[in-house]
């Protein structure tokens, strides 16, 4: 508002709490250079009224909004003003969080978008997040170089873990656990996008479906004067199991796909790289156990490409385990290195099924070299071996997979089931029922993953039976056949459904992969500081030492000086 020229200017002054109360009562029209007032009861100051500068001193309310939710005013009053005010300018007449404009309302955010744009997880997608950046940069956004979040460090890309960086950064007999040293590379206190939780592990449940086909396979063709099995249980267990396969196999494909890096971790992981033998083992089951009624004679092509990737995997850890080095069988013993044996055996049965001779007996013979190391560095138990949890019980059941399944290899090899494979058998059969005696190994542990590392030892125990009872056929042989065959149908069924619910009910079956997330870098070692003043109590420096503080006695020189103390 302009003044005429001859008056004098009001100071001005910071209004009082009492000058301002009411302010904004009246409501000001403006039209040209006067203004209407109107007062709380509706009534016109005047209609309208010139006020000159020189009668009348205006207090002037303007609204300078500082945000959007969180409207300010500003006063200018002089001294002495009358009650009344005059508000001009632009302001927003409902402030506040309550009374927000539809425009300004913050839109609600969705945790799982949230999740999968957090760029924290681009060091472990395959493409690393450059093309967000890059269409971000092309909408005209500018990024912060050295924010963390935006820009992670990429030095992963392309580098492998050693073995020694994974014993140093994980503890425990699967080196699962965080060691409390360490920090990982992505965040704690978030659930992780669901391919990056899925493990290698997960055809396990592959392995333990599938040998349920072959089980009712041997079952109709043994039991034809004992019990009538109609092919059809093997012709539906084979089509679930194939289903099942696609699925696992192709969500998995998915993670090679988008999260490559996190694969390459679980395949430089010295206990997980066993479970890469997984999906090859559940191949060869699939080939086993496939309906007479499908194929009578599969192709001897099939056995040589299902073999190749298992015998390019035994290359690689079987030479590990003998070179040396932190990856010496010695240092990554587990129960679930039977799964890089048992391999061998499960392709010489079917190689032999085929018809084939010398190829089987190779791969026999290699599983029986490395089984017998394994078994015994297992059993001893060395000083660097760690004990396994209850929540690892399960794997205890892999060391019946390897000699069941050899005792049938051989029997196949050989022609009959003679002594060579009625040694293998009764060891197997030892080993089962050494595990099954001890109930804790079944419960007080959560249900996991691992869980399925009871299916297929038990079926394949359940397999050789059948097969001796044929060779001695009697009432013990039979009975004992199916009473393991019930066993573990029952035991892979009511694993299937605690999966499901699991997985999709409960979604708890899948946690962080915490194995895959490592820093590949050490931490530096952090640094702490302690003042000891040298007037301190006898009874601070107790309560240092009661929690755990380092006190360290260093002679003062000078009292009334501090001295302080590194502790490294």
């Amino acid at each position: 508002m302009e003044n005429d020229k001859g008056s004098p200017e009001a100071p001005i002054r910071s209004p009082g709490s009492d000058q301002i109360v009411g302010f904004d009562d009246g409501v000001m029209k403006q039209s040209g250079s006067s203004f209407q007032m109107m007062v709380p009861n509706g009534n016109d100051v005047g209609s309208p009224i010139d006020i000159p500068s020189h009668q009348t001193t205006q207090s002037v309310s303007i609204s300078i909004p500082q945000s959007p939710l969180d409207a300010k005013r500003v006063f200018f009053k002089d001294k002495d003003s009358p009650a009344r005010n005059l508000n001009f300018g632009c302001e927003i007449d409902e402030t506040g969080p309550e009374k927000t404009p539809d425009r300004l309302t913050t839109p609600v955010k969705n945790p799982r978008m949230d999740a999968m744009k957090d760029n924290r997880y681009n060091s472990f997608k395959t493409w690393s997040g450059q093309l967000e950046r890059q269409l971000s940069v092309l909408r005209g956004k500018s990024l912060p170089r050295n924010d963390p979040e935006i820009n992670p460090p990429q030095n992963i890309q392309g580098e492998s873990l050693s073995a020694d960086r994974y014993f140093d950064a994980l503890q425990g007999p699967e080196l699962e656990t965080l060691r409390p040293s360490e920090e990982i590379m992505l965040p704690e206190d978030k659930k992780w996008p669901f391919l990056l939780r899925y493990p290698i592990s997960s055809f396990g449940i592959c392995l333990g479906v599938s040998s349920q086909a072959i089980l009712w396979k041997s079952a109709s063709t043994a039991w034809t004067h004992f019990i009538h099995i109609s092919l059809r249980v093997n012709y539906i267990l084979w089509c679930i199991s194939i289903l099942l396969f696609v699925v696992v196999a192709s969500t998995y494909l998915l993670k090679v796909i988008f999260y490559f890096e996190a694969v390459r971790r679980e395949y430089y992981h010295p206990i997980r790289v066993n479970f890469f033998f997984a999906p090859w083992i559940a191949l060869l089951f699939l080939a086993i156990g496939i309906p007479q009624d499908l194929h009578a004679h599969l192709p001897h092509w099939l056995w040589y490409v299902l073999m190749t990737p298992i015998l390019c995997l035994e290359l690689k850890i079987y030479g590990q385990w003998m070179s040396g080095g932190q990856r010496r069988l010695s240092k990554v013993a587990n129960p679930s290195n039977h799964l890089a044996v048992v391999g061998n055996f499960v392709g010489a049965l079917l190689g032999a099924s085929m018809g084939l001779k010398e190829g089987p007996i190779f791969f026999f013979a290699v599983g029986l070299a490395h089984y017998t190391v394994l078994f015994v560095t297992l059993y001893q138990r060395l000083p660097t071996n760690e004990t396994l949890p209850k929540e690892l019980h399960p794997v205890f059941f892999l060391f019946v997979a390897a000699p069941s399944v050899a005792s049938m290899a051989w029997a196949k090899i050989n022609g009959s089931f003679d002594y060579g494979s009625r040694l293998a058998y009764f060891i197997a059969l030892f080993l089962y029922f050494s595990l099954v005696v001890r109930v804790n190994f079944f419960r007080g542990f959560k249900f996991s993953l691992a869980w399925w590392a009871y299916t297929f030892p038990m079926t394949g125990a359940a397999i050789a039976t059948i097969r001796y009872s044929i060779e001695v056929p009697n009432i013990v042989t039979k009975g004992l056949s199916l009473t393991l065959a019930i066993a573990a149908t029952v035991t892979v069924t009511g694993l299937l459904i605690t999966t499901i619910v699991h997985a999709f009910v409960l979604r708890d079956l899948f946690p962080n992969d915490i194995g895959i997330a490592i820093s590949g870098q050490k931490p530096k070692a952090q640094r702490k500081w302690y003042r000891r003043n040298t007037c301190g109590s006898a009874k601070d420096i107790e309560h240092q030492v009661n929690s755990g503080e380092k006190v360290v006695q260093v002679p003062v020189i000078s009292s009334g000086l501090g001295v302080a103390v590194r502790v490294v």
